[in-house]
């Protein structure tokens, strides 16, 4: 499959974003390039870090900031977006108009196992105690959907394969070529 245009993976924290991203970019005879790791080489701090130092909104500037400049890439890249990318300034909109944007749907308790490992390094989830994260899992998740949903392409991502993303990427460039 020759790749015509910018691939975005959205969804949430833990949903296998960067996971999907490196297996699928192979596939696709593509680069990956994972938005947050972008982000913490540009700024040369961990998203961690920015978030303590400078908060949340100030990280959604450098995230917009940073999105932007992979925007203008002339080839077609497979990105992994944060979480949160799609839901802040315009961020949605200039995604969609550049590329097709894929969103990973992970029902609550499969998301709750996956980031109950790493959530000392996920600022948003660093302080939940084990009964409050489902709850705050829940809360986000609810928030966040109504702009995965706007995705182009949606994924389960249970028993998630490249093979899948690819299929369905063929799917849409059929019809969404002229």
């Amino acid at each position: 499959m020759k790749l015509k245009q910018h691939v975005f993976l959205t969804g949430f924290m833990g949903s296998g974003k960067t996971t999907a991203g490196k297996t699928l970019a192979p596939l696709l005879k593509t680069r990956f390039i994972d938005l947050d790791e972008y982000i913490e080489k540009k700024s040369k701090r961990s998203i961690p870090e920015i978030f303590e130092e400078e908060g949340e909104a100030k990280f959604r500037e450098i995230e917009t900031a940073c999105l932007n400049e992979l925007l203008k890439f002339k080839d077609p890249h497979v990105f992994s977006l944060g979480g949160g990318t799609v839901c802040f300034n315009a961020n949605l909109e200039a995604i969609k108009k550049n590329g097709a944007l894929i969103y990973i749907e992970l029902p609550v308790p499969a998301l709750v196992t996956r980031i109950s490992e790493s959530k000392d390094t996920r600022p948003l989830l660093k302080n939940l105690s084990p009964e409050d994260l489902s709850t705050h899992i829940s809360e986000i998740l609810s928030e966040r959907e109504k702009f995965y949903k706007q995705a182009h392409i949606t994924v389960n991502g249970l028993n998630l394969t490249p093979q899948l993303i690819q299929q369905k990427l063929i799917g849409f460039q059929q019809e969404h070529t002229p």
